[in-house]
């Protein structure tokens, strides 16, 4: 059994958030960590599933997230602290399961940055020309960068989110309004043949990957239980548009579907189309915008998650411990980065240069559907417990249970993968070492924080 300690009052004054986030603020962080999607990475399931197998495979995604937000809208403001998926798991299922989601959780938030910066590095050597043994100095300076940011203080980051979200769409706006005239999907769009909608799961899961982390940002929210549920369904509502108005109509142009396929920069591919090749370096720079608007709120993100889970035990303690002026989880920023460079560098390193944006998506890919598949566990067990509901989802435990179904799928679909399996199987030697950790060390050092003395009433 988990061994509990009560810590004295100065433990969690070292361990404090300072409350900001209102609906606009939720609203954007949700959108801006999702919308380096329809920037990149999405482009990979042209490939692996031609046009028509990519827009089935988006259509399913779409179905698994309204299920899974819906039912991250019930469970949020009912439970409104800073752990999300470990929070409600390990009310739900006690300790066990609240580590085992927070654990799959993690691994998809410390993956996804490290993704994404890989497609940063990617347009940022179009714009300056480096060659591209430069591209992993690229990756360095914007995780300095932008754990800094998120170091600096939450008004900061928030203020942030906001701008960064607002510019991404609108270089998406821009973008669904030049295409239209270059329009050709006989031409463009099917120069991929169709092979199968199943093998397009991960990469269309990708435009709408990380929506859910927004019930992170509870204990700096106001009012969790009015704001947090309009934050989630604003945001996917928002994702859903982006996402099929991107995906169709940059396969329905130029260069075409097979050339966007490969792409490490396909929005510059879709803009030059639009306006020549003379504009490369202003198109790439543009691109840039939703890439970091990403990167930025997942570091956010990461940082939350691994504060609520040492800030209870089942992570070295120390971790949690925020800083004295910004009230910012620094220990927990920098390590979650480090974890994500040594990832990105390992794959690199090991003569896989050419495709790690893609392996490390299925790695994060694989964190995210175990997650998935944990909180609408969740979900289905709390709604047997009286708890006070200040939202209640209108799918319901049919939503709850096509998540699940879907999400098993694209698990299985990882695994068979052989161009990217191999990353995949790494993934689940972390898991496994993560859980090792947890039953011979971990689990006899558990902290009463907020979200476990909660859970305790409940089990």
């Amino acid at each position: 059994m988990p061994a509990y300690s009560k810590p004295p009052e100065e433990y969690f004054e070292k361990r404090t958030l300072r409350r900001h986030a209102r609906v606009l603020h939720l609203w954007a962080l949700g959108v801006a960590a999702v919308i380096s999607g329809d920037f990149f990475g999405w482009n990979f399931g042209l490939t692996a599933g031609g046009f028509s197998g990519m827009l089935i495979a988006l259509i399913v995604m779409t179905a698994m997230y309204l299920g899974l937000c819906f039912s991250i809208a019930e469970m949020s403001p009912a439970l409104p602290h800073t752990g999300g998926a470990y929070s409600f798991a390990r009310t739900a299922m006690g300790p066990w399961g609240g580590y085992i989601t927070g654990l799959a959780e993690n691994m998809e938030y410390i993956l996804t940055p490290a993704t994404i910066v890989v497609g940063i590095g990617g347009y940022l050597g179009a714009i300056f020309h480096t060659p591209k043994s430069w591209e992993p100095g690229w990756w360095i300076v914007c995780y300095i960068l932008f754990v800094g940011l998120n170091v600096f203080g939450v008004a900061l980051s928030f203020r942030f989110s906001v701008f960064i979200a607002l510019a991404a769409l609108i270089v998406l706006i821009v973008f669904w309004i030049g295409a239209i005239p270059h329009i050709n999907f006989q031409r463009y769009a099917y120069d991929v043949p169709y092979k199968s909608w199943m093998p397009a799961l991960p990469f269309a899961l990708w435009l709408y990957l990380g929506i859910e982390q927004l019930p992170l940002a509870a204990e700096e929210s106001h009012d969790p239980c009015r704001d947090m549920p309009k934050g989630i369904l604003y945001g996917l509502v928002t994702l859903i548009v982006c996402s099929f108005l991107t995906m169709i109509l940059s396969a329905a142009i130029a260069p075409g579907a097979a050339k966007l396929g490969a792409s490490q920069e396909p929005l510059v591919l879709s803009f030059q189309t639009i306006a020549g090749s003379e504009w490369t370096k202003l198109f790439a720079f543009v691109a840039v915008i939703g890439l970091v608007a990403s990167f930025h709120t997942i570091i956010y993100a990461y940082g939350r998650q691994i504060y609520s889970l040492s800030r209870a035990g089942y992570f070295p303690q120390w971790l949690s411990v925020t800083s004295e002026r910004h009230k910012t989880p620094v220990r927990a920023l920098i390590s979650g980065s480090a974890l994500g460079m040594a990832a990105a560098l390992g794959i690199y390193f090991f003569g896989q240069n050419s495709q790690v944006g893609a392996i490390l998506l299925n790695m994060a890919v694989f964190g995210a559907v175990v997650a998935y598949i944990l909180q609408m566990a969740s979900f289905l067990l709390l709604r047997r417990k009286q708890l006070d509901r200040p939202y209640v989802s209108p799918l319901g435990v049919a939503g709850a249970w096509i998540a699940i179904l879907i999400a098993s799928i694209t698990l299985v679909v990882l695994f068979l993968n052989p161009d990217y399996n191999k990353g995949v199987w790494g993934a689940a030697a972390w898991f496994a070492l993560g859980i090792a950790y947890f039953a011979f060390y971990a689990r006899k050092r558990l902290v009463l924080s907020p979200e476990e003395e909660f859970a305790q009433k409940w089990n």
